[in-house]
């Protein structure tokens, strides 16, 4: 534990140096603003490196960001000139959206949505502030631009919010913007959309809970599968091919490994109370031949994905079993204030920026743990 406390930082009113311990320091001004540092050792040159202000970066966020500094100060690299380079030029939202493009369809296999993901913002957000820096876009604008589309091509404005916020939230992660994109208060700011017959991709979040009561009218290993997917926002090979041995029931975690997930890095997944009732639910089809959680008709043979979506289009559902996970990015954004990248390490996706990527070395996972007991809970609602 480092010298500061959470409570004695909102209580601070004096200004100074106040250190943390291992380097970490937060300075406090006379007109309030504080800022953290972190204080290596380069190469015997003693080296300080600034990783945000307070109270807008956490003391658990800069011990995080801290240790991260150390290992990579202790292994050579020049943290500062690195960190300098990525600050070097501030783009216009034009330019940071073309490099967030490059670096996302690596890992997109569909061309379609590859073209899709960029010609939305071209069309929507560009002619509003493609050319403004990045640094100077705040809500007022990013809601004027969403509003002339909100009614009138509903599922397309979600979109285009959803990636104007990936594009903020990449600049910020970036040291482009001192704040992430603050998509929850837009979406405050909008009216709701009407409810519309007709396929959707992903289910509506507020349409979730719902959903989970109807599906457990009925008893299958499909449902619980399918149940057990929603509950920690997974993918559908990652359920239907889990086995008994990944699941440390004890501390309540699911240890997916590095083969079976996209990224091809190993993922634990905190699962929240709910998740391990379904877990204690598919006891009852655990049998000697198979390791499987949720076997298929052959216990050796796991279930097929046509299996999950077959349960929505019986319970006629025109959306997809992977459009659950946008359902839950959907939650997270509106209706909590957890940061964007804790979201996205929930759904196990890889940090593109090489420079980004050193500096992150945790995977928040004990606030993980607690963003999904709040999705659990959500799910929970009977409504």
């Amino acid at each position: 534990m480092g010298n500061l406390t959470a409570t004695g930082l909102r209580n601070l009113r004096e200004a100074g140096r106040f250190s943390d311990g291992g380097g970490l320091i937060l300075f406090r001004n006379k007109s309030g603003k504080a800022s953290w540092i972190v204080r290596v050792q380069v190469n015997g040159r003693r080296r300080d490196v600034g990783i945000g202000s307070y109270p807008d970066v956490s003391l658990a966020d800069a011990r995080e960001l801290a240790a991260s500094i150390r290992k990579l100060a202790k292994s050579g690299v020049d943290v500062v000139a690195e960190r300098k380079k990525e600050r070097e030029v501030i783009p216009t939202f034009r330019e940071a959206a073309a490099k967030v493009h490059a670096e996302h369809k690596k890992g997109w296999k569909n061309g379609k949505h590859q073209d899709q993901w960029i010609s939305t913002l071209e069309a929507y957000a560009y002619p509003h502030f493609g050319d403004v820096l990045v640094s100077d876009i705040e809500a007022p604008a990013i809601r004027d631009a969403l509003a002339e589309i909100w009614l009138e091509k509903p599922e397309t404005a979600r979109r285009v919010r959803q990636r104007i916020g990936t594009v903020l939230d990449w600049c910020f992660a970036k040291g482009f913007r001192s704040h992430e994109a603050p998509m929850r208060s837009i979406s405050k700011g909008l009216p709701r959309q009407p409810r519309k017959s007709g396929h959707f991709a992903a289910m509506p979040f507020e349409d979730v809970p719902s959903f989970l009561t109807r599906l457990r009218q009925r008893s299958s290993v499909g449902r619980l599968a399918l149940e057990f997917l929603i509950l920690n926002a997974s993918r559908s090979g990652e359920v239907r091919n889990a086995v008994w041995s990944e699941f440390d029931l004890k501390r309540g975690v699911w240890i997916i490994p590095a083969e079976r997930m996209k990224m091809g890095e190993e993922h634990q997944v905190p699962l929240a109370r709910q998740a391990l009732q379904v877990i204690e639910r598919a006891k009852v089809f655990r049998t000697e031949a198979s390791d499987l959680v949720f076997p298929g008709h052959r216990r050796k043979s796991p279930l097929s994905d046509m299996t999950l979506l077959k349960i929505l289009r019986d319970m006629e559902l025109n959306v997809t079993v992977h459009g659950f996970r946008s359902s839950f990015r959907d939650w997270a954004a509106e209706e909590t204030s957890f940061p964007g990248e804790v979201a996205e390490a929930a759904l196990a996706h890889a940090v593109q920026n090489r420079v980004e990527a050193a500096y992150r070395r945790t995977d928040f996972f004990e606030k993980r743990r607690k963003l999904m007991a709040e999705w659990a809970k959500f799910c929970a609602q009977v409504k």
